[in-house]
């Protein structure tokens, strides 16, 4: 293949344009502000624009969490306590959820126009044994591996598009795979208003908040739950 045809590829300027904009935000240091402290600090502000700007905030909130799923930036945990903490556990799980399976399906469809055929290979031997169990039966490992993360979630998006997953099978795995674990995390965002407004004098009764032991509670369960499901898969 020529120079000239190689660079008439518009897969590459797409591909480059991405690697772009990854790179131009890592540069300006934005993950480094997600974090407590800037929550803490602009709780306030935050809270008040939601209260006047509900719909818009929503949408907002939506478009950060998308943008932040596909171009695998830090900070998605973070983003779902803030999310539980601004709309409530309810709705936070649900824009949380919607923004996530936007994001994780521009990976999908992104890596399918993009990569060849032969993108698996380069992953490795972990992406070999996760592309094997998606061939058997797509819809229940997907499900399963959304609910327990036994993979990271950036090689879940990206695998399914190399093995011939339909996309409502992957988009509707996705959404449902990752809503129990969205929502502990947004009910333990739903409980930060009360450990936030005790600013610096945190105590382990403020703390501990009903809705933070909810969500305590709910991860002990999923990682009760991963243990046979990692053995089952370990066996495969």
């Amino acid at each position: 293949m020529t120079l000239s045809r190689i660079l008439g590829d518009r897969r590459l300027w797409i591909l480059l344009a991405v690697i772009g904009v990854i790179l131009a935000i890592r540069a300006t240091g934005l993950s480094g502000h997600l974090s407590l402290d800037t929550l803490a600090a602009h709780r306030e502000t935050l809270v008040a624009l939601v209260a006047r700007h509900a719909l818009l905030a929503g949408l907002a909130y939506v478009a950060v969490y998308t943008a932040a799923v596909a171009f695998s930036l830090p900070g998605a945990v973070f983003l779902t306590l803030a999310g539980g903490f601004l709309f409530g556990a309810a709705l936070g799980t649900a824009l949380t959820v919607i923004g996530a399976t936007l994001g994780a399906t521009l990976v999908f469809l992104f890596a399918r126009a993009i990569f060849g055929a032969d993108a698996l290979d380069r992953l490795g031997a972990t992406a070999q044994k996760l592309a094997e169990g998606i061939r058997r039966n797509a819809a229940s490992y997907l499900l399963v591996l959304r609910l327990v993360p036994l993979f990271p979630f950036w090689l879940v998006n990206l695998v399914p598009a190399f093995v011939g997953v339909r996309l409502p099978v992957y988009v509707l795995t996705t959404l449902f795979g990752i809503l129990p674990g969205t929502a502990v995390f947004s009910l333990a965002g739903a409980g930060l208003g009360d450990v936030l407004a005790v600013g610096g004098a945190f105590e382990v009764r403020s703390v501990l908040t009903p809705q933070i032991l909810g969500a305590l509670l709910g991860l002990a369960a999923l990682s009760l739950a991963a243990i046979p499901l990692k053995a089952r898969f370990a066996r495969a």
